[in-house]
């Protein structure tokens, strides 16, 4: 699954269906497809994504922005690697506060963003919320684009500092004008969250695209709704859809896995292929995600994109049953079995959870 972390800002919503009832579910996706427009069929998923703010990356010498090896110290406002991002590159964390906390005390910003981000995360040293807050706060004043952002979330969080949303959208346009992809996305959510109307949405959208562009697959995602339902004045197009799920499903992003598995076997946006389709939902189902266990079952039980198996059709919807899922089409097709094939179901089903 994606390596951003999400809290949300907006309980989810459930969809309801004429042949599903569901449970609720704490969803992956950080995008709420409703705010573009309908949802997608068929509408077997457990509810309604939330809207999120997304929270940055862990910056470690195993998972970096860039997603190499080596820490991207323009994240902090530098462009190259010192002393105190080398020790933190390497894991001395200790030695790298201790480099950077003289310089930070001295007003630079780089070093103050370096020594909020290993306070925050106790890398060293002691964890502590309100002092990472403070170095954020001067590091975001000092114009670092991560320390902006970083700050915005506090802000709008309101747990460590007082919750000001009107200061954390500033932040939020100031890290976005200097191309943070994480500072776009939760600026467009934030656009929407205040005008949950056409204009808000209108708003969104180019930070949507901008944050998509530079490979967010949270804003990928939101784009394939945005073209999927013509949303934020931008003309419907299935095929720019389809192109925008395509690259967020390949990034692991659950959501974007079952609904392109689910486009792919209509045929939406572009030309019909089952078994690629069924790979996908069979992708999304394998991580977890119990809608997707819910349309494998059905894939199974109607052989798209795959030979019929019973068997199988019925261990996915038990797995999917386990979790709250009640699909009525689903329970009318175990009934129909014998009582060998639903041991032999749940005996499947046991083995793949």
């Amino acid at each position: 699954m994606r390596g951003t972390l999400a809290y949300a800002l907006l309980a989810a919503a459930l969809v309801g269906s004429a042949h599903a009832q569901e449970a609720p579910q704490a969803p992956a996706s950080s995008v709420d497809p409703s705010r573009f427009g309908d949802s997608i069929e068929p509408k077997d998923a457990i509810g309604k994504p939330p809207v999120t703010i997304l929270k940055s990356k862990g910056i470690t010498p195993q998972a970096d922005e860039d997603g190499g090896g080596s820490i991207n110290p323009s994240r902090f406002g530098q462009r190259k690697p010192d002393e105190a991002y080398g020790a933190f590159q390497r894991g001395l964390y200790k030695t790298a506060y201790n480099l950077a906390l003289p310089r930070a005390e001295k007003g630079e910003g780089a070093a103050q963003a370096l020594v909020a981000e290993i306070v925050s995360r106790g890398l060293g040293v002691p964890a502590d919320a309100k002092a990472a807050a403070k170095w954020y706060e001067k590091a975001a004043e000092n114009k670092v684009p991560e320390a902006q952002f970083q700050y915005a979330l506090l802000l709008l969080d309101g747990k460590t500092v007082t919750r000001d949303t009107a200061k954390a959208q500033l932040m939020l346009e100031e890290a976005s004008k200097a191309g943070n992809p994480l500072a776009q996305f939760n600026l467009a959510q934030l656009y929407i969250q205040n005008d949950r109307g056409p204009e808000g949405l209108k708003k969104a959208v180019p930070y949507y695209r901008t944050a998509a562009e530079a490979g967010l697959p949270d804003a990928q995602y939101a784009m394939s709704q945005v073209y999927a339902n013509g949303a934020g004045g931008i003309t419907k197009d299935d095929k720019q859809a389809r192109h925008w799920l395509t690259l967020a499903a390949r990034q692991g992003y659950d959501t974007a896995e079952i609904d392109l598995g689910t486009w792919l076997v209509d045929g939406r946006g572009g030309d019909r292929d089952a078994n690629t389709g069924f790979r996908w939902l069979k992708q999304a189902a394998d991580g977890g995600n119990i809608a997707a266990m819910n349309r494998v079952a059905k894939l199974y039980m109607q052989g798209i994109g795959t030979e019929p198996n019973s068997i199988d059709a019925a261990a996915w919807y038990f797995l999917a049953r386990r979790a709250g899922l009640q699909d009525y089409e689903m329970n009318d097709f175990l009934a129909g079995l014998t009582d060998d094939e639903l041991k032999k179901a749940l005996e499947r089903a046991n083995r793949l959870r």
